[in-house]
Protein backbone atom coordinates (compact mmCIF):
# COMPACT_ATOMS: atom_id res chain seq x y z
CA UNK A 1 0.00 0.00 0.00
CA UNK A 2 1.43 3.39 -1.00
CA UNK A 3 1.87 6.19 1.52
CA UNK A 4 -0.67 8.28 -0.43
CA UNK A 5 -3.39 5.75 0.46
CA UNK A 6 -2.58 5.95 4.18
CA UNK A 7 -5.10 8.52 5.32
CA UNK A 8 -6.11 6.92 8.59
CA UNK A 9 -5.92 8.80 11.91
CA UNK A 10 -5.02 7.62 15.37
CA UNK A 11 -8.37 8.90 16.64
CA UNK A 12 -10.03 6.46 14.22
CA UNK A 13 -8.43 3.58 16.11
CA UNK A 14 -9.72 4.85 19.44
CA UNK A 15 -13.33 5.15 18.26
CA UNK A 16 -13.32 1.86 16.33
CA UNK A 17 -12.28 -0.09 19.42
CA UNK A 18 -14.46 1.97 21.74
CA UNK A 19 -17.55 1.18 19.64
CA UNK A 20 -16.54 -2.49 19.44
CA UNK A 21 -16.66 -2.75 23.23
CA UNK A 22 -19.73 -0.76 24.30
CA UNK A 23 -21.99 -3.76 23.75
CA UNK A 24 -23.76 -4.67 26.98
CA UNK A 25 -22.28 -8.16 26.79
CA UNK A 26 -19.52 -6.62 28.91
CA UNK A 27 -21.96 -6.69 31.83
CA UNK A 28 -22.09 -10.49 31.50
CA UNK A 29 -18.31 -10.73 31.77
CA UNK A 30 -18.48 -8.83 35.04
CA UNK A 31 -21.16 -11.22 36.29
CA UNK A 32 -18.93 -14.16 35.33
CA UNK A 33 -16.32 -12.93 37.83
CA UNK A 34 -18.93 -13.10 40.59
CA UNK A 35 -20.20 -16.51 39.41
CA UNK A 36 -16.77 -17.98 40.15
CA UNK A 37 -17.09 -16.96 43.79
CA UNK A 38 -14.67 -14.02 43.70
CA UNK A 39 -14.88 -11.11 46.09
CA UNK A 40 -14.84 -7.51 44.89
CA UNK A 41 -11.06 -7.09 44.79
CA UNK A 42 -10.45 -10.42 43.08
CA UNK A 43 -13.17 -9.62 40.56
CA UNK A 44 -11.70 -6.18 39.90
CA UNK A 45 -8.26 -7.71 39.38
CA UNK A 46 -9.67 -10.27 36.93
CA UNK A 47 -11.53 -7.52 35.06
CA UNK A 48 -8.56 -5.16 34.76
CA UNK A 49 -6.17 -8.01 33.95
CA UNK A 50 -8.53 -9.47 31.36
CA UNK A 51 -9.23 -6.12 29.68
CA UNK A 52 -5.48 -5.39 29.61
CA UNK A 53 -5.17 -8.21 27.08
CA UNK A 54 -6.05 -5.49 24.58
CA UNK A 55 -2.39 -4.51 24.81
CA UNK A 56 -1.89 -7.50 22.52
CA UNK A 57 -4.32 -5.96 20.02
CA UNK A 58 -2.41 -2.68 20.35
CA UNK A 59 0.90 -4.38 19.55
CA UNK A 60 -0.58 -6.19 16.56
CA UNK A 61 -2.05 -2.90 15.38
CA UNK A 62 1.53 -1.73 14.85
CA UNK A 63 1.97 -4.59 12.39
CA UNK A 64 -0.86 -3.11 10.32
CA UNK A 65 1.00 0.17 10.10
CA UNK A 66 4.23 -1.60 9.17
CA UNK A 67 2.80 -4.00 6.60
CA UNK A 68 -0.16 -2.08 5.17
CA UNK A 69 -2.17 -5.31 4.93
CA UNK A 70 -4.96 -7.11 6.86
CA UNK A 71 -3.99 -9.11 9.94
CA UNK A 72 -4.17 -12.60 8.50
CA UNK A 73 -2.33 -11.50 5.35
CA UNK A 74 0.52 -10.34 7.56
CA UNK A 75 0.33 -13.72 9.25
CA UNK A 76 1.44 -15.30 5.95
CA UNK A 77 4.88 -13.79 6.51
CA UNK A 78 5.14 -15.91 9.67
CA UNK A 79 3.41 -19.16 8.62
CA UNK A 80 3.81 -19.14 4.84
CA UNK A 81 1.16 -18.81 2.14
CA UNK A 82 -0.32 -22.27 2.68
CA UNK A 83 0.95 -22.81 6.20
CA UNK A 84 -1.23 -19.88 7.25
CA UNK A 85 -4.46 -21.54 6.10
CA UNK A 86 -5.18 -23.50 9.31
CA UNK A 87 -4.67 -20.51 11.66
CA UNK A 88 -6.70 -18.47 9.15
CA UNK A 89 -9.58 -20.96 9.34
CA UNK A 90 -9.58 -20.70 13.15
CA UNK A 91 -9.52 -16.89 12.84
CA UNK A 92 -12.45 -16.90 10.42
CA UNK A 93 -14.49 -19.27 12.60
CA UNK A 94 -13.79 -17.05 15.60
CA UNK A 95 -14.95 -13.91 13.80
CA UNK A 96 -18.09 -15.60 12.47
CA UNK A 97 -18.70 -16.96 15.96
CA UNK A 98 -18.53 -13.49 17.47
CA UNK A 99 -20.89 -12.18 14.81
CA UNK A 100 -23.28 -14.98 15.75
CA UNK A 101 -23.00 -14.25 19.47
CA UNK A 102 -23.73 -10.58 18.81
CA UNK A 103 -26.76 -11.48 16.69
CA UNK A 104 -27.96 -14.00 19.29
CA UNK A 105 -27.68 -11.44 22.09
CA UNK A 106 -29.31 -8.76 19.95
CA UNK A 107 -32.11 -11.19 19.06
CA UNK A 108 -32.69 -11.83 22.77
CA UNK A 109 -32.83 -8.05 23.34
CA UNK A 110 -35.41 -7.55 20.59
CA UNK A 111 -37.46 -10.51 21.86
CA UNK A 112 -37.61 -8.84 25.26
CA UNK A 113 -38.54 -5.54 23.59
CA UNK A 114 -41.38 -7.08 21.55
CA UNK A 115 -42.57 -8.92 24.66
CA UNK A 116 -43.29 -5.55 26.27
CA UNK A 117 -45.90 -4.69 23.62
CA UNK A 118 -47.03 -7.82 21.73
CA UNK A 119 -47.71 -11.38 22.85
CA UNK A 120 -45.83 -13.57 20.37
CA UNK A 121 -45.06 -17.26 20.75
CA UNK A 122 -41.40 -18.01 21.43
CA UNK A 123 -40.80 -19.23 17.88
CA UNK A 124 -42.44 -16.24 16.17
CA UNK A 125 -40.75 -13.73 18.48
CA UNK A 126 -37.34 -15.33 17.89
CA UNK A 127 -37.72 -15.42 14.09
CA UNK A 128 -38.95 -11.83 13.79
CA UNK A 129 -36.21 -10.56 16.10
CA UNK A 130 -33.51 -12.58 14.33
CA UNK A 131 -34.55 -11.36 10.87
CA UNK A 132 -34.52 -7.74 12.02
CA UNK A 133 -31.16 -8.11 13.78
CA UNK A 134 -29.60 -9.91 10.81
CA UNK A 135 -30.98 -7.41 8.33
CA UNK A 136 -29.47 -4.43 10.13
CA UNK A 137 -26.16 -6.23 10.67
CA UNK A 138 -25.88 -7.16 6.99
CA UNK A 139 -26.90 -3.68 5.85
CA UNK A 140 -24.10 -2.02 7.81
CA UNK A 141 -21.74 -4.94 7.16
CA UNK A 142 -21.59 -4.09 3.45
CA UNK A 143 -19.91 -0.76 4.20
CA UNK A 144 -16.25 -0.08 3.40
CA UNK A 145 -13.68 0.79 6.04
CA UNK A 146 -13.88 4.58 5.64
CA UNK A 147 -17.67 4.57 6.09
CA UNK A 148 -17.39 2.00 8.88
CA UNK A 149 -15.08 4.33 10.82
CA UNK A 150 -17.69 7.13 10.63
CA UNK A 151 -20.45 4.76 11.78
CA UNK A 152 -18.32 3.47 14.64
CA UNK A 153 -17.49 7.01 15.79
CA UNK A 154 -21.11 8.18 15.90
CA UNK A 155 -22.20 4.88 17.43
CA UNK A 156 -19.68 5.50 20.20
CA UNK A 157 -21.30 8.86 20.95
CA UNK A 158 -24.90 7.65 20.80
CA UNK A 159 -24.73 4.22 22.40
CA UNK A 160 -21.97 5.31 24.76
CA UNK A 161 -24.21 8.04 26.18
CA UNK A 162 -27.20 5.71 26.49
CA UNK A 163 -25.05 3.00 28.07
CA UNK A 164 -23.84 5.54 30.63
CA UNK A 165 -27.47 6.20 31.64
CA UNK A 166 -28.05 2.45 31.97
CA UNK A 167 -24.94 2.14 34.15
CA UNK A 168 -26.05 4.89 36.52
CA UNK A 169 -29.42 3.19 36.97
CA UNK A 170 -27.92 -0.28 37.45
CA UNK A 171 -25.49 0.87 40.13
CA UNK A 172 -28.48 1.74 42.30
CA UNK A 173 -29.33 -1.98 42.46
CA UNK A 174 -25.99 -3.02 43.96
CA UNK A 175 -26.16 -5.02 47.17
CA UNK A 176 -23.21 -3.33 48.84
CA UNK A 177 -23.34 -5.59 51.87
CA UNK A 178 -22.87 -8.70 49.76
CA UNK A 179 -20.19 -6.96 47.73
CA UNK A 180 -17.94 -5.86 50.59
CA UNK A 181 -18.38 -8.85 52.88
CA UNK A 182 -18.07 -11.66 50.37
CA UNK A 183 -15.11 -13.91 51.30
CA UNK A 184 -12.22 -14.34 48.87
CA UNK A 185 -12.77 -17.07 46.30
CA UNK A 186 -10.25 -19.73 45.20
CA UNK A 187 -7.42 -18.38 43.06
CA UNK A 188 -6.81 -21.46 40.90
CA UNK A 189 -10.37 -22.67 40.34
CA UNK A 190 -12.04 -19.25 40.64
CA UNK A 191 -9.79 -16.36 39.69
CA UNK A 192 -7.89 -18.05 36.84
CA UNK A 193 -11.01 -19.30 35.01
CA UNK A 194 -12.63 -15.86 35.28
CA UNK A 195 -9.45 -14.17 34.04
CA UNK A 196 -9.06 -16.62 31.15
CA UNK A 197 -12.66 -16.27 29.98
CA UNK A 198 -12.41 -12.47 30.06
CA UNK A 199 -9.12 -12.56 28.11
CA UNK A 200 -10.60 -14.98 25.56
CA UNK A 201 -13.72 -12.85 25.15
CA UNK A 202 -11.97 -9.47 24.92
CA UNK A 203 -8.38 -8.86 23.75
CA UNK A 204 -7.63 -12.33 22.41
CA UNK A 205 -10.85 -12.49 20.39
CA UNK A 206 -9.92 -9.29 18.52
CA UNK A 207 -6.16 -9.93 18.08
CA UNK A 208 -6.71 -11.58 14.70
CA UNK A 209 -8.40 -8.42 13.37
CA UNK A 210 -6.07 -5.78 14.82
CA UNK A 211 -4.23 -4.80 11.63
CA UNK A 212 -7.44 -4.68 9.57
CA UNK A 213 -8.13 -1.21 10.95
CA UNK A 214 -4.57 0.17 11.14
CA UNK A 215 -3.30 -0.59 7.63
CA UNK A 216 -4.26 2.91 6.53
CA UNK A 217 -2.34 4.59 9.37
CA UNK A 218 0.69 6.58 8.07
CA UNK A 219 4.09 4.97 8.64
CA UNK A 220 5.15 8.09 10.54
CA UNK A 221 2.60 7.42 13.30
CA UNK A 222 4.17 6.75 16.69
CA UNK A 223 4.20 3.11 17.82
CA UNK A 224 3.45 4.24 21.38
CA UNK A 225 0.43 6.30 20.35
CA UNK A 226 -0.92 3.51 18.13
CA UNK A 227 -0.79 1.04 21.02
CA UNK A 228 -2.46 3.38 23.48
CA UNK A 229 -5.14 4.68 21.09
CA UNK A 230 -6.17 1.07 20.49
CA UNK A 231 -5.83 -0.17 24.06
CA UNK A 232 -7.56 2.74 25.79
CA UNK A 233 -10.37 2.78 23.23
CA UNK A 234 -11.23 -0.78 24.23
CA UNK A 235 -10.28 -0.87 27.91
CA UNK A 236 -12.21 2.21 29.06
CA UNK A 237 -15.73 0.99 28.13
CA UNK A 238 -14.86 -2.65 28.90
CA UNK A 239 -13.70 -2.05 32.46
CA UNK A 240 -16.64 0.23 33.25
CA UNK A 241 -19.19 -2.25 31.87
CA UNK A 242 -17.60 -5.28 33.55
CA UNK A 243 -17.39 -3.57 36.95
CA UNK A 244 -21.07 -2.61 36.69
CA UNK A 245 -21.88 -6.21 35.68
CA UNK A 246 -20.08 -7.40 38.79
CA UNK A 247 -22.10 -4.97 40.93
CA UNK A 248 -25.36 -5.99 39.26
CA UNK A 249 -24.65 -9.67 39.92
CA UNK A 250 -24.98 -9.00 43.66
CA UNK A 251 -28.71 -8.47 42.98
CA UNK A 252 -29.04 -10.77 39.97
CA UNK A 253 -26.78 -13.75 40.78
CA UNK A 254 -28.11 -15.75 37.83
CA UNK A 255 -27.04 -13.15 35.26
CA UNK A 256 -23.94 -15.03 34.02
CA UNK A 257 -25.80 -18.29 33.41
CA UNK A 258 -29.16 -16.88 32.28
CA UNK A 259 -30.75 -18.14 29.05
CA UNK A 260 -31.46 -14.48 28.21
CA UNK A 261 -29.00 -12.24 30.14
CA UNK A 262 -30.28 -9.11 28.37
CA UNK A 263 -33.76 -9.68 29.80
CA UNK A 264 -32.30 -10.19 33.29
CA UNK A 265 -30.56 -6.81 33.07
CA UNK A 266 -33.74 -5.20 31.75
CA UNK A 267 -35.69 -6.38 34.80
CA UNK A 268 -33.21 -4.57 37.05
CA UNK A 269 -34.03 -1.21 35.42
CA UNK A 270 -36.98 1.12 36.02
CA UNK A 271 -39.92 0.34 33.68
CA UNK A 272 -39.52 3.62 31.79
CA UNK A 273 -35.94 2.67 30.84
CA UNK A 274 -36.90 -0.69 29.31
CA UNK A 275 -37.32 0.45 25.70
CA UNK A 276 -34.24 2.74 25.52
CA UNK A 277 -32.15 0.04 27.19
CA UNK A 278 -33.17 -2.76 24.81
CA UNK A 279 -32.65 -0.52 21.78
CA UNK A 280 -29.22 0.43 23.13
CA UNK A 281 -28.33 -3.22 23.68
CA UNK A 282 -29.34 -4.21 20.14
CA UNK A 283 -27.69 -1.17 18.54
CA UNK A 284 -24.39 -1.66 20.34
CA UNK A 285 -24.34 -5.33 19.31
CA UNK A 286 -24.96 -4.47 15.64
CA UNK A 287 -21.96 -2.15 15.72
CA UNK A 288 -19.87 -4.88 17.34
CA UNK A 289 -20.99 -7.52 14.82
CA UNK A 290 -20.14 -5.31 11.85
CA UNK A 291 -16.45 -5.18 12.77
CA UNK A 292 -16.33 -8.98 12.86
CA UNK A 293 -18.27 -9.13 9.59
CA UNK A 294 -15.79 -6.80 7.88
CA UNK A 295 -12.76 -8.77 9.10
CA UNK A 296 -14.28 -12.17 8.32
CA UNK A 297 -14.63 -11.11 4.67
CA UNK A 298 -10.93 -10.24 4.59
CA UNK A 299 -10.19 -13.62 6.17
CA UNK A 300 -12.07 -15.47 3.41
CA UNK A 301 -10.14 -13.63 0.72
CA UNK A 302 -6.95 -14.58 2.49
CA UNK A 303 -7.99 -18.27 2.37
CA UNK A 304 -8.18 -18.11 -1.45
CA UNK A 305 -11.96 -17.71 -1.53
CA UNK A 306 -12.18 -14.82 -4.02
CA UNK A 307 -15.82 -13.88 -3.54
CA UNK A 308 -17.34 -10.40 -3.82
CA UNK A 309 -18.15 -8.80 -0.51
CA UNK A 310 -21.90 -9.39 -0.67
CA UNK A 311 -21.34 -13.15 -1.07
CA UNK A 312 -19.01 -13.36 1.94
CA UNK A 313 -21.68 -11.53 3.93
CA UNK A 314 -24.31 -14.05 2.80
CA UNK A 315 -22.08 -16.97 3.90
CA UNK A 316 -21.70 -15.40 7.33
CA UNK A 317 -25.43 -14.68 7.46
CA UNK A 318 -26.27 -18.36 6.86
CA UNK A 319 -24.01 -19.40 9.74
CA UNK A 320 -25.46 -16.72 12.01
CA UNK A 321 -28.99 -17.97 11.28
CA UNK A 322 -28.11 -21.56 12.18
CA UNK A 323 -26.27 -20.51 15.35
CA UNK A 324 -29.06 -18.20 16.49
CA UNK A 325 -31.77 -20.79 15.92
CA UNK A 326 -29.78 -23.39 17.85
CA UNK A 327 -29.09 -21.21 20.91
CA UNK A 328 -32.44 -19.39 21.08
CA UNK A 329 -34.86 -22.15 20.08
CA UNK A 330 -33.07 -25.49 20.57
CA UNK A 331 -30.55 -25.21 23.40
CA UNK A 332 -32.26 -22.21 25.05
CA UNK A 333 -28.99 -21.80 26.91
CA UNK A 334 -26.72 -18.85 26.25
CA UNK A 335 -23.77 -19.45 28.57
CA UNK A 336 -22.92 -23.09 27.72
CA UNK A 337 -22.39 -22.57 23.95
CA UNK A 338 -20.81 -19.18 24.65
CA UNK A 339 -18.20 -20.58 27.07
CA UNK A 340 -17.41 -23.55 24.78
CA UNK A 341 -16.97 -21.28 21.78
CA UNK A 342 -14.56 -18.81 23.36
CA UNK A 343 -12.47 -21.54 25.04
CA UNK A 344 -12.15 -23.98 22.13
CA UNK A 345 -11.38 -21.40 19.44
CA UNK A 346 -9.42 -19.40 22.01
CA UNK A 347 -6.85 -22.20 22.17
CA UNK A 348 -6.09 -21.84 18.45
CA UNK A 349 -6.03 -18.04 18.61
CA UNK A 350 -3.81 -18.03 21.70
CA UNK A 351 -1.24 -20.33 20.04
CA UNK A 352 -1.26 -18.15 16.90
CA UNK A 353 -0.95 -14.94 18.93
CA UNK A 354 2.10 -16.19 20.88
CA UNK A 355 3.90 -17.12 17.65
CA UNK A 356 2.97 -13.92 15.82
CA UNK A 357 3.99 -11.75 18.76
CA UNK A 358 7.44 -13.34 19.07
CA UNK A 359 7.99 -13.09 15.31
CA UNK A 360 6.94 -9.44 15.34
CA UNK A 361 9.30 -8.56 18.18
CA UNK A 362 12.36 -10.53 17.06
CA UNK A 363 12.30 -10.66 13.28
CA UNK A 364 10.12 -8.06 11.60
CA UNK A 365 11.84 -4.79 12.60
CA UNK A 366 8.96 -2.73 11.21
CA UNK A 367 9.11 -4.50 7.82
CA UNK A 368 6.59 -6.91 6.29
CA UNK A 369 7.76 -7.58 2.74
CA UNK A 370 5.20 -8.16 0.00
CA UNK A 371 7.36 -11.06 -1.20
CA UNK A 372 6.54 -12.85 2.08
CA UNK A 373 2.77 -12.44 1.76
CA UNK A 374 1.54 -12.80 -1.81
CA UNK A 375 1.60 -15.93 -4.05
CA UNK A 376 2.27 -14.03 -7.28
CA UNK A 377 5.49 -12.72 -5.71
CA UNK A 378 6.69 -16.26 -4.96
CA UNK A 379 6.27 -16.07 -1.19
CA UNK A 380 7.33 -19.14 0.76
CA UNK A 381 4.55 -21.72 0.81
CA UNK A 382 5.03 -23.16 4.32
CA UNK A 383 7.21 -21.91 7.17
CA UNK A 384 7.48 -25.12 9.13
CA UNK A 385 8.87 -23.68 12.36
CA UNK A 386 5.71 -21.61 12.89
CA UNK A 387 3.32 -24.28 11.61
CA UNK A 388 4.75 -27.05 13.81
CA UNK A 389 4.85 -24.76 16.86
CA UNK A 390 1.18 -23.83 16.28
CA UNK A 391 -0.01 -27.41 15.81
CA UNK A 392 1.81 -28.62 18.95
CA UNK A 393 0.57 -25.65 20.99
CA UNK A 394 -3.04 -26.24 19.91
CA UNK A 395 -2.79 -29.96 20.67
CA UNK A 396 -1.33 -29.19 24.11
CA UNK A 397 -4.07 -26.68 24.87
CA UNK A 398 -6.86 -29.05 23.83
CA UNK A 399 -5.46 -31.85 26.01
CA UNK A 400 -6.02 -29.62 29.06
CA UNK A 401 -9.28 -27.96 27.95
CA UNK A 402 -12.46 -28.10 30.01
CA UNK A 403 -15.65 -26.80 28.42
CA UNK A 404 -19.35 -27.73 28.30
CA UNK A 405 -18.88 -29.26 24.81
CA UNK A 406 -15.43 -30.86 25.13
CA UNK A 407 -13.05 -31.95 27.88
CA UNK A 408 -9.47 -32.96 27.18
CA UNK A 409 -8.03 -36.19 28.67
CA UNK A 410 -5.51 -34.28 30.81
CA UNK A 411 -7.96 -31.71 32.21
CA UNK A 412 -7.54 -32.99 35.75
CA UNK A 413 -6.30 -31.68 39.06
CA UNK A 414 -5.17 -28.07 38.80
CA UNK A 415 -6.22 -27.97 35.13
CA UNK A 416 -9.82 -29.03 35.75
CA UNK A 417 -12.10 -25.98 35.33
CA UNK A 418 -9.16 -23.54 35.54
CA UNK A 419 -9.08 -22.50 31.84
CA UNK A 420 -5.29 -22.56 31.99
CA UNK A 421 -5.32 -24.03 28.48
CA UNK A 422 -5.45 -20.53 26.96
CA UNK A 423 -2.37 -19.22 28.74
CA UNK A 424 -0.67 -22.57 28.13
CA UNK A 425 -1.34 -22.47 24.38
CA UNK A 426 0.02 -18.94 24.16
CA UNK A 427 3.19 -19.79 26.11
CA UNK A 428 3.81 -23.15 24.39
CA UNK A 429 3.39 -21.60 20.93
CA UNK A 430 5.77 -18.76 21.73
CA UNK A 431 8.44 -20.97 23.35
CA UNK A 432 8.29 -23.75 20.74
CA UNK A 433 8.56 -21.23 17.92
CA UNK A 434 11.61 -19.68 19.54
CA UNK A 435 13.23 -23.10 20.00
CA UNK A 436 12.47 -24.30 16.46
CA UNK A 437 13.65 -21.07 14.85
CA UNK A 438 16.86 -21.12 16.91
CA UNK A 439 17.58 -24.76 15.98
CA UNK A 440 16.77 -24.14 12.32
CA UNK A 441 19.03 -21.06 12.23
CA UNK A 442 21.93 -23.04 13.67
CA UNK A 443 21.45 -25.89 11.18
CA UNK A 444 21.34 -23.46 8.25
CA UNK A 445 24.41 -21.64 9.61
CA UNK A 446 26.32 -24.91 10.06
CA UNK A 447 25.49 -26.04 6.54
CA UNK A 448 26.62 -22.68 5.20
CA UNK A 449 29.90 -22.92 7.10
CA UNK A 450 30.63 -26.43 5.80
CA UNK A 451 29.54 -25.65 2.24
CA UNK A 452 26.60 -28.08 2.27
CA UNK A 453 23.82 -27.05 -0.11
Amino acid sequence: MSDLERRGRLSDLFWIWFAANIGLLGLVYGAIAVSFGLNFWQGLLAIVGGASSFLLVGLFTIAGRDGGAPMMTLSRAVFGIYGNILPNVVSWLSLVGWETISVITGTLALMALFGMFVRFSLDVSAIVSMVLMLGLTILFGLLGQATLVVVQTWASYLFGALTLVVIVLLIQHTNWTVLWHHPAGPWVTGFLPALSIIIAGTGLSWANAAADYSRYIPRSASRFRIVWATTLGAVVPLVVLMVVGMLLATRQPGLASAANPIAVIERALPPWMGVPYLLTAAGGLIVEADLSLYSSGLNLLNMFVPLPRYKTVLIDAAIMIVGTIYVVLVAQNFFGPFESFILLLGVGLAAWAGIFLLDQILFRQEVYRATDMYPNLKAKKVRWCAVLAWLLAVATGLLFTTSPFFTGPLAKGIFANSSLELLMSFAVGLILYLVLVTVNTRIVSRRSDTGIQ
